[in-house]
């Protein structure tokens, strides 16, 4: 026989018989179970909420709240503490009735002590082993949860690194298309710009020797299309490589102003409004003015072009420790999904008129300064561009 003392689970006894409940507490006790009691469904109902037992032992035929009753209370609030029922009546029917409604036993009434005992221990048994399997489940399901977290995280970085790599990979071959452009229009310019210069002076000549005006009008319109591939030859070296400059202190707040100044009449005349959304003004950089001037020059042109009726240009500045941030917002139609990677490529252009090389000198400013510059956001309702540029200590 147990000790008293030894401790194997907890146990409350409800039943309305006054002798069931004293014998039935001296057995357990006997055997080392820690025991309650309670005459009443109602009474053991809050018992088990204070001390939760491990197993109730149930009489099924009890006033007030019946058995049955009890027990689908005790299966829904307390789903880990096990139920044996007691019970006068030996019908299949009651004993499937009990089962089904989650009794783990029963035991007819009268019952042998020994048989109580086996019959007890045998539902504290399976009720460890259901209850272990259940937390190892709910281990599992954690398991499961994290490991999916994890996927989701490992992805996520793959995806990020990916991006990344493909952002790299796109930079080098913009450099890549920068220098084999600066290789062809250097070239292109000393041998296009010789013959150039001697058509210009022949026209020059003839002009000078004419006296009727039409064809006076055409060496005009010839020399105007000499210049206008003078232009293109200079636009071309502009986003090819560097032409002369001079670094000094530079604030962009004030060149974003008086390039927008530039632009005054075309923003007046297009009806655009202009938000200045200076967030935090930066220190002086050291740079080339015109260059930064040329970089807000082609943003803006390109922005306002999207909007020939109405529209909002939006320039946003901010900086931290280590950078400054412009965003050039405009609230056009978007630039197509398609295009995205072909903006900053040289002779890229989707106007008529246009001979795609601005975006091209806009990155290749950047890129002499260390900066970045990217589509930030292009939709129907408009298209944001974001120039990073590193600070350097004036």
């Amino acid at each position: 026989m147990s000790n008293e003392s030894e401790y194997i689970g907890t146990v409350l006894i409800i039943d309305d018989e006054q002798i069931i409940l004293d014998l039935t507490t001296i057995i357990l006790k006997n055997r080392g179970y820690n025991v309650y009691a309670a005459a009443d469904a109602y009474t053991g109902l809050d018992l088990i909420e204070n001390v939760r037992p491990e197993l109730v032992l149930l009489d099924y035929m009890m006033p007030g709240m019946d058995g049955l009753t009890a027990l689908k209370e005790i299966k829904q609030r307390f789903p880990d503490t096990y139920v044996m029922m007691f019970t006068g009546k030996g019908s299949e029917e009651i004993a499937v009735e009990l089962m089904k409604t989650g009794a783990s036993d029963y035991l007819l009434k009268p019952f042998n002590n020994q048989d109580l005992v086996e019959r007890i221990e045998n539902v504290l048994r399976i009720r460890k082993v259901e209850l272990n399997n259940l937390e190892l489940l709910r281990e599992r399901e954690i398991l499961l949860a994290e490991i999916a977290a994890w996927n989701r995280e490992l992805e996520a970085r793959v995806e990020e690194k990916t991006e990344a790599l493909q952002k790299a990979q796109a930079e080098i071959v913009q450099s890549e298309k920068l220098a084999a452009l600066g290789y062809l229009s250097a070239g292109m310019a000393h041998e296009i710009r010789n013959p150039l210069n001697s058509i210009a002076l022949f026209c020059q000549l003839l002009k000078s020797s004419m006296e009727d005006p039409e064809k006076i009008g055409y060496i005009d319109k010839s020399l105007k299309e000499i210049d206008r591939i003078d232009g293109i030859l200079r636009k071309l070296l502009d986003a090819a490589k560097r032409p002369k400059f001079e670094i000094r202190e530079v604030w962009l707040d004030r060149i974003i102003d008086s390039t927008l100044e530039v632009f005054k009449h075309q923003i007046e005349h297009y009806k655009i409004k202009v938000v200045r959304d200076y967030r935090r003004v930066p220190p002086a950089i050291q740079a080339d003015a015109l260059e930064m001037e040329q970089v807000f020059a082609n943003l803006f042109l390109n922005a306002i072009h999207e909007m020939p009726c109405k529209g909002t240009l939006t320039v946003q500045l901010d900086h931290d420790d280590s950078k400054i941030v412009v965003r050039v917002s405009d609230t056009g139609k978007g630039i197509p999904k398609e295009n995205i990677n072909n903006i900053f490529d040289p002779f890229f252009s989707t106007k008529s008129c246009g001979i795609g090389m601005g975006l091209a000198v806009v990155l290749r400013i950047v890129k002499t300064y260390h900066g970045k510059i990217e589509v930030e956001k292009s939709a129907e309702d408009g298209t944001t561009f974001c120039l990073f540029i590193p600070i350097i200590p004036a």
